[in-house]
């Protein structure tokens, strides 16, 4: 089910600009392409947001009493890998 949304054209300093709906749900900062087709119209493809990254320095910092482990307290078991 496609919706239609009027939009206004404007100038914006040296360039045209497309003011578009809030109802979009579209955010400041958002990156599109704009593909324009044979018959002149128009076709907006949002690009794809980066996935977010977590971040462990922000954990370490906010639990109380964790700390790393160090180097020499670091058990590893040693096994032969394979490879099938």
């Amino acid at each position: 089910m496609s919706r239609e949304y009027p939009a206004k054209i404007f100038r914006s300093g040296n360039s045209m600009a497309l003011r578009l709906p809030k109802a979009l749900g579209l955010a400041e900062g958002d990156m599109a392409t704009i593909v324009q087709d044979e018959d002149g119209g128009l076709m907006i493809k949002l690009a794809d947001k980066p996935k977010r990254k977590f971040n462990v320095a922000k954990v370490v910092g906010s639990v109380p009493g964790l700390r790393l482990i160090p180097d020499e307290e670091r058990l590893f078991e040693e096994r032969r890998l394979t490879f099938d």
